[in-house]
């Protein structure tokens, strides 16, 4: 992110898609994969494919927030509608690293077409705590 530490948003292609084009046509001239990191919203999605991105990564501190409020059920609807808009435009899709193994599987199971997740640092962290054995059979049940 422009000017920025950290992530609290996604990559707003309104305003910076002219400024990555070029970074993006760069990295896929070098064979480099390229996956935008954005909000979970249909028309960011749209113009991350009009850029030429393969990927499109959820931005998913909304949903991590609301997991264990009233409002779970509504914010997930946001990120089905970004998946389905994503399978529409012929886009891979990858959630954000707000997941973990409280909220993973009720993400996965209500947006489709996840291939991966930024989560992955949560359960190698969670790993100190937890033996592997566990670990694995609660990845399991997701």
């Amino acid at each position: 992110m422009p000017r920025g530490t950290t992530s609290d948003h996604g990559w707003n292609l309104t305003v910076y898609g002219e400024q990555i084009a070029p970074v993006i046509r760069k990295l896929q001239e070098h064979g480099i994969r390229v996956s935008l990191f954005i909000d979970p919203d249909p028309e960011q999605i749209r113009l991350a494919r009009d850029l030429g991105a393969e990927r499109v990564e959820l931005y998913t501190e909304a949903y991590a927030a609301a997991y264990n409020t009233p409002t779970r059920g509504h914010v997930v609807e946001r990120y089905a509608e970004a998946a389905h808009a994503a399978m529409r435009y012929g886009m891979e899709l990858n959630a954000g690293h707000d997941l973990n193994l409280n909220n993973l599987g009720y993400f996965l199971h209500n947006v489709p077409g996840v291939l991966e997740s930024r989560s992955v640092m949560h359960l190698y962290v969670n790993r100190l705590n937890v033996d592997y054995l566990k670990l694995f059979s609660a990845i399991k049940m997701l």
